[in-house]
């Protein structure tokens, strides 16, 4: 095992704090400027506020309809995540442990979603959402982000169920479980932290997206929460960029929740697959 001096520790806890500062500065003057008037925001854009004006947060909670777009990307997130979870898992058992023809191939074309983006097939996505009567459908956004999600969530549950010993399922066959049983009961809790990797990569992603929502959804019942916060305060000419923070502070807490609920599973599952 590699022993670190006091010095290079010292160093290493330097560079992390650096880091650290540079990552945490942008949300602190976000926040702060989220209580200011605009003429303070524009006069003194890092020091804190002269006076703390809280109203912003109402305004912002009013006008952008944030709790109607907490709802739908709740309901899209959730959905997506759980459909990502079980068939890149299912997909990824299937691979790793029946050698079926073509096996290999079907894992490479599973992959192909990593090596080309889907933002580049928005035309063609657009064209069959369209003709499948999805466009302006909480639907069709779940359908968008469930299959863009299943490439890396195949790759990395490929990864934790081939180390799955297989002594283990052999007993389990033995005694006369099936093969859905065994992945259901042996295999889904022994890859649980790459489970929580799975689904907070997938849903923090699947929440911040702007893209997909600004194209597919154009009622307003149906925004998502970034999408609510960006076009409500954001125009051509102006940018109200007190609202704007407010609502970016207020969008972000559902995700600090859920990264602080599931950090040890997410630093487990992301540990365990630098080994693998």
């Amino acid at each position: 095992m590699l022993r670190l001096n006091y010095a290079q520790k010292l160093f290493a806890y330097l560079l992390l704090i650096i880091y650290a500062v540079i990552i945490i500065f942008p949300f602190f003057v976000m926040i702060i400027d989220s209580f200011k008037t605009m003429a303070d925001l524009y006069l003194r854009p890092f020091s804190l506020p002269i006076s703390w004006i809280y109203q912003n947060y109402i305004t912002a909670w009013q006008t952008a309809n944030i709790g109607t777009g907490y709802i739908n990307s709740i309901i899209i997130a959730s959905s997506s995540v759980l459909i990502v979870v079980i068939l890149s898992s299912m997909l990824a058992y299937a691979i790793s442990r029946f050698k079926f023809p073509f096996y290999r191939q079907l894992f490479i074309y599973s992959l192909l979603g990593l090596a080309l983006p889907a933002n580049l097939a928005v035309i063609p996505i657009y064209i069959l959402m369209n003709k499948f009567h999805l466009i302006n459908s909480l639907i069709g956004l779940i359908i968008i982000y469930s299959a863009t999600g299943i490439s890396f969530s195949t790759f990395l549950f490929k990864n934790f169920i081939d180390a799955v010993p297989l002594e283990i399922e052999e007993s389990a066959k033995i005694d006369g479980a099936s093969d859905l049983r065994i992945y259901g009961s042996i295999v889904l809790p022994l890859i649980r932290p790459a489970i929580s990797v799975v689904a907070i990569v997938n849903f923090v992603g699947i929440w911040n997206d702007f893209f997909y929502p600004l194209i597919f959804i154009n009622s307003q019942s149906k925004f998502t929460i970034t999408l609510s916060v960006l076009t409500m305060f954001q125009g051509e000419y102006t940018t109200s960029w007190s609202l704007l923070f407010a609502g970016l502070s207020l969008s972000i807490i559902p995700m600090i929740i859920i990264f602080v609920s599931f950090s040890k599973q997410f630093i487990a599952g992301i540990t365990q697959g630098a080994i693998k």
